[in-house]
Order: C-alpha cells, then sequence, then structure tokens
C-alpha cells in the first residue's frame, strides 16, 4: 500500500510491503528500510493521524484481495527455486523462493513466522505481481 508521508514540511511517497510483517519494509524512492515499530503503538494526535494518507492518485493497480496469512509476489518474473513444502515450519524473513525478474534473482522472505499450509506455485512457473505464492497456518 502507498502513503504519502509528510515530514519537515517535505512529502514523500512511502510503499509498505505488510505493515502487519515484523520487520515492516517500506520503500521510499526505491530505497528499501527495514521498519521495526513498537509493539504497542503510542497514543497519536489527530494531526499525526491525518498525516499519513494512502496515495488515492497512484496509477498502481489496487492491492489485491490477499489475507492475512498469505505471501503474494512482489514483482511478476519467474519462480527459479522454492525452499519450502507444505507442512514445513519458517520463521520471519527466512527465504520462501527466487523469483528471477529482468535476469535479476530476487528472494522472497517470508513475512511472518509460521507453518506452510499451501504452495501455490513451482519452478518455472511464471507469476503476476501480488499473485498469492504461499499460504500460512
Amino acid at each position: 500500500m502507498k502513503y504519502i508521508v509528510n515530514v519537515a514540511d517535505k512529502s514523500f511517497e512511502v510503499e509498505i510491503e505488510d505493515i502487519h510483517a515484523r520487520p515492516v519494509i517500506a520503500r521510499v524512492d526505491s530505497q528499501k528500510f527495514e521498519v521495526r515499530p513498537e509493539d504497542e503503538p503510542k497514543q497519536r494526535s489527530k494531526m499525526e493521524q491525518r498525516e499519513f494518507k494512502p496515495n488515492q492518485f497512484s496509477n498502481q493497480p489496487s492491492s489485491s484481495n490477499a489475507g492475512p496469512n498469505e505471501l503474494t509476489a512482489p514483482l511478476p518474473g519467474t519462480v527459479i527455486e522454492i525452499f519450502v513444502k507444505v507442512d514445513d515450519s519458517i520463521e520471519a524473513g527466512q527465504v520462501i523462493l527466487i523469483i528471477e525478474a529482468m535476469k535479476m534473482k530476487n528472494s522472497i522472505r517470508s513475512t511472518r513466522a509460521g507453518k506452510i499450509t499451501d504452495v501455490l506455485v513451482s519452478a518455472g512457473q511464471t507469476v503476476a505481481h501480488k499473485q498469492v505464492l504461499v499460504r500460512f497456518g
């Protein structure tokens, strides 16, 4: 999901992969950041809450119907290798599979710890942006 964040009278477009994952992966001006929010958020003022707004004018397609227990493809490409199978227990940040896009291999990491209940892709398969790859239990 994309947000417009205002810091010191300057606006930034921030894309958050999964707000519920730890660490949260945020992209600002094509730079990737890992953010570790506090477990219990502090009370925010109404002004702060208004400053974080979804970008309503984005040319990107709206987010997929993926549920909180699903890992989706962050980019289109071809699945090269899969490192998990159904019933595997995984850790947050563990590499699940590799997607090749534009001759670059991209490690796709788990957004949470848990158990794999479904692997919905196979090696050699072409995947679309935001296509569900695996489900967690």
